[in-house]
């Protein structure tokens, strides 16, 4: 049932947001010279998959998780596509692609190996990993890999459609400051 609701509501989001999009990117294009960013993710059972998302920092960052990422590198725009999770929206592409749900863990780097091994532990990679969940509404972020695994699981055991809609519904609302950059 989850499949069938990320495949209906990542086509609808992609047919009527492609203005948003469009108009994100565009603004992207001004800020950064490359508004799409591309980077290699685990996915369901430790895959490799390409998580797409408008840029935030300036190009040539370096490929670390955001809370070792510098302050400085995120651009004026980029915060606020942070602040309100526009940054998320082309991930409905890897949605509609099967490679990520609308709920679920976020997906890890391969170079997060203390996190990787938390959730193999746990199982948290039989499922495919997620824009939004428990973790991220209740600001839990990869800089506590061991809580971070523990709070996907909990969520994955529990994962039914009400809960699906409440992480979707409270992350629209503005629950969870995402991922902490440090200062």
């Amino acid at each position: 049932m989850i499949r069938i609701l990320d495949i209906l509501f990542s086509s609808l989001g992609l047919a009527l947001g492609w203005p948003l999009l469009l108009l994100i990117a565009c603004v992207g294009k001004l800020d950064t010279g490359s508004p799409m960013f591309r980077q290699q993710r685990v996915g369901r059972f430790q895959q490799p998959f390409t998580l797409i998302k408008f840029r935030t920092m300036r190009p040539g960052t370096a490929s670390v998780a955001t809370h070792l990422a510098s302050a400085s590198a995120v651009t004026p725009f980029g915060r606020f596509l942070r602040r309100t999770k526009l940054d998320e929206l082309p991930q409905l592409w890897n949605v509609l692609k099967g490679e990520m749900s609308l709920v679920g863990p976020r997906p890890c780097l391969f170079n997060q190996h203390e996190l990787i091994e938390e959730r193999a532990r746990r199982g948290v990679f039989d499922a495919r990993p997620g824009i939004t969940g428990l973790a991220q509404v209740n600001d839990i972020d990869m800089s506590t890999p061991k809580l971070l695994a523990e709070t996907d699981a909990r969520m994955l055991r529990s994962l039914n459609t009400a809960a699906y809609f409440r992480y979707i519904l409270l992350t629209v609302t503005g629950k969870g400051a995402g991922d902490r950059i440090r200062s």
